[in-house]
């Protein structure tokens, strides 16, 4: 055989739908057989979504995967094209992540997944067996190495794949997006073409699941790695590669090349591919937020209707008696821009109730921070409330700069469902919501042109919370203050090198202090997009009860 069509079905699966995930590979099937495919490659666990967790854990979901496996191994009978596809699997007692061909009818060939990752937001080794060094699966008398993701990470399985007689390599891959990783994928990919002479198909898949967004930007090298085909990211999408021998070689066609995309359009179609499918695949009607006025709540409302339409977001102004006109106005600009529903909800009734209801406490103390939580606190009752009565979702609104210094209320502007700018620092809200006034992502369900009114973006931030509140009251100027959070969550610098930057030292200390104080806190917030190699969440995982300070040290 000297002519092969490999499909690459990048697709969007959903974890634990097993049923819902057949079908998708059984309509990707069908179209690959439309367009004269041999073999039909996907992402990794694609059978059972990824990554499944401690659900694969469950002996009933390991079974209904193997189930499956087995009417797409029959449906393969029809002498239509094979599938490669990964799916749990149990040999001998043990429980593996493995890739299987499906060919003729049947199993044509099983393995596992080597090197599990253990780092950042995986925890493989906690519900996989490693499986032992692959060799190639024989597809038609072609002999395929089909490492899985993380088994192209490191020389040695690409080399032993090459050794033991492969003739190219397909690695169907879950590898979630984070800002500059494609670069990383496709360097990791030429160094292993580099190394064996083999070229490499990487199938990637795509959509949101949990925190996780998986941004597809499915590719091919050639053996002289050079870019033979390019899928688009953050889509489905099918793409039939052609491939000729020559001499002992396998070559790739060129095909289609879609430029990945980068910067802040990367990031902004990751938030609305992470909030799409967080709330269509747990099936909630939309969302509800609260409109302030302010940078965060803008850009949160307007993710949510490029990833919902306008008609799935509901916005509520929760003024107080310390709320500014403009900010009230600024609100009422921002739902009108982006021509969704907006409501207004006074809390000061429900301020001076609890104000009544502790003044015999409270008798002799001064007001404080209490008092503007207790603001902050009925706001998040009234969104839940909505919640509760027409299912909406509550959109949390916080970003990742007040988040790691707790500058938040707890049980307050930090109650709901999701988050889209959880992994979003101050600076770069600013950068995404110009970025976003300036041009419509493809795909994006909101109107076209202007969705941030300029006076939210231009005005100083503030809470509202007491007369004439500034966050600079309270914090560093976000330049700085970014600058440094930086530095102690994704650089883990010490204190020595972060005041070398330029910054003042008690500042650097205070701001290490409220980091780890805030760390209760963020462990009950709701969960949020990924989008830089270090969220809070699975990637970051600190103490609670914590006496370390890097500056005392």
């Amino acid at each position: 055989m000297d002519e092969l069509k490999i499909a690459l079905a990048q697709v969007n699966p959903t974890v634990g739908d097993i049923a819902g995930n057949v079908e998708l590979i059984r309509a990707a099937r069908g179209e690959a057989a439309e367009l004269g495919a041999d073999l039909v490659a996907f992402g990794e666990l694609v059978l059972c979504g990824y990554p499944p967790e401690d659900l694969v854990l469950k002996g009933a979901f390991q079974d209904a995967a193997v189930a499956a496996v087995r009417q797409l191994a029959a449906d393969t009978a029809d002498g239509g094209p094979g599938l490669l596809l990964t799916a749990p699997w149990h040999d001998e007692g043990l429980l593996y992540n493995a890739v299987l061909l499906l060919d003729g009818g049947e199993i044509a060939a099983v393995r596992y997944k080597h090197d599990l990752p253990n780092y950042g937001v995986f925890d493989e080794k906690r519900v996989f067996q490693a499986g032992p060094m692959p060799g190639p699966v024989n597809f038609r008398g072609i002999r395929l190495g089909v490492p899985i993701c993380e088994d192209i990470w490191t020389a040695d399985i690409c080399e032993c794949l090459a050794e033991t007689g492969a003739e190219l390599l397909i690695v169907p891959n879950g590898s979630p997006f984070e800002d500059g990783k494609f670069d990383v994928r496709l360097n990791h990919a030429v160094a292993r073409v580099t190394e064996t002479g083999l070229p490499l198909v990487y199938v990637n898949q795509v959509g949101g699941q949990d925190e996780l967004v998986f941004d597809g930007g499915s590719f091919v090298v050639n053996g002289d790695c050079s870019l033979a085909v390019q899928m688009p990211t953050f889509e489905s999408s099918l793409v039939v590669t052609e491939w000729r021998r020559r001499d002992d070689d396998w070559v790739c066609a060129v095909g289609p090349r879609t430029a990945p995309h980068e910067g802040h359009g990367a990031l902004y179609r990751t938030m609305i591919l992470g909030l799409r499918d967080y709330v269509n695949k747990n099936q909630f009607p939309g969302v509800v937020l609260g409109l302030s006025g302010g940078i965060d709540s803008a850009l949160s409302a307007a993710v949510a209707v490029d990833a919902l339409g306008p008609d799935r977001v509901w916005c509520v102004m929760l003024p107080s008696k310390y709320s500014s006109p403009h900010s009230l106005a600024d609100a009422i600009a921002c739902a009108e821009l982006l021509q969704c529903r907006l409501d207004k909800v006074a809390i000061e009734p429900a301020v001076a109730a609890y104000e009544s209801m502790l003044a015999e406490l409270f008798e002799g103390r001064e007001a404080d921070i209490t008092e503007e939580n207790i603001q902050s606190r009925a706001r998040g009752m009234t969104l839940m409330a909505i919640s509760n009565k027409f299912g909406h979702m509550v959109l949390t609104t916080g970003n990742k700069s007040e988040m790691s210094v707790g500058y938040a209320t707890i049980y307050g502007d930090m109650c709901g469902g999701f988050s889209v700018l959880k992994d979003v620092y101050k600076i770069t809200a600013f950068e995404l919501s110009r970025w976003r006034n300036q041009q419509r992502p493809e795909g994006a369900l909101g109107p076209e042109g202007r969705v941030i009114p300029e006076n939210t973006i231009t005005k100083p931030p503030s809470a509202e919370l007491r007369p004439g509140q500034m966050d600079e009251d309270s914090l560093p100027p976000y330049e700085a203050l970014d600058d440094i959070l930086r530095c102690l969550v994704e650089e883990e610098m010490a204190f020595a090198e972060i005041v070398a930057r330029g910054h003042r030292e008690e500042t650097v200390r205070r701001i290490e202090h409220l980091l780890y104080l805030a760390e209760y806190k963020r462990r009950q917030a709701p969960p949020g997009v990924k989008l830089t190699a270090r969220n809070f969440g699975r990637d970051r995982r600190y103490p609670i009860t914590n006496g370390f300070r890097n500056a005392r040290q």
